[in-house]
């Protein structure tokens, strides 16, 4: 009997195929049009993958290019301005060498000084036009971002830390310092210590604090 059953339900399935032929096509046509939907979809997305792989590929040229460029720009740039800062001290040695060999034509010492005063005023104005100024010292307030200090001395009648000499001019570009400036600054000292003058320890040497 139980045998028999499956035999009977396959038979069984075959007659309701042959009974409903209609049905049966109608549920093929609609597995082939979603077969159909899902490639179209497939063949969507791959362009869509395809364009922004492409997308990503000029996108990264791009930007090796514009590195390279940049690059480039950075360089000329550099050489623009260190020819502009050349020519613009060019004068100032023409005048060294028209000075120089009409030496033998001046006076006295001093139409020597007062040309050599001239080149040294033209060339400080080359500096501040390219934004390099000297630092202020004599009278100023001691300031270790822009003065090192030499040494110290005595002065009663001044404040204290407050800059008397200048040993070395110092130099800054805008708020940048070149140079500090090399100086000797004023030491109060109580009534019952003797007025000495004295290296500031640590600070005096050379340009680079050798």
């Amino acid at each position: 009997m139980n045998e028999d059953t499956p035999k009977e339900s396959v038979e069984q399935q075959k007659h309701e195929q042959q009974k409903h032929p209609a049905n049966n096509a109608e549920h093929k046509e609609h597995k082939k049009d979603k077969i159909h939907h899902l490639h179209e979809q497939i063949d969507k997305l791959q362009a869509e993958k395809d364009e922004i792989f492409a997308r990503l590929q000029r996108l990264s040229a791009d930007y090796l290019n514009y590195q390279k460029r940049s690059a480039r720009q950075i360089a000329e740039s550099i050489v623009y301005e260190k020819e502009l800062i050349i020519k613009s001290l060019l004068p100032v040695l023409d005048n060294f060498d028209h000075t120089l060999n009409n030496t033998e034509n001046l006076q006295d010492v001093t139409d020597l000084l007062k040309g050599i005063k001239i080149i040294y005023d033209q060339f400080l104005a080359i500096l501040k036009a390219h934004g390099v100024e000297q630092i202020n010292t004599v009278g100023q307030k001691f300031d270790p971002a822009c003065h090192q200090a030499l040494m110290q001395k005595t002065e009663p009648d001044k404040e204290d830390s407050i800059i008397l000499e200048e040993f070395q001019k110092g130099y800054k570009l805008a708020d940048k310092i070149l140079r500090p400036a090399v100086v000797i600054i004023n030491k109060k000292v109580s009534d019952d210590q003797p007025q000495t003058e004295e290296p500031q320890v640590g600070d005096a040497g050379s340009e680079n604090g050798d």
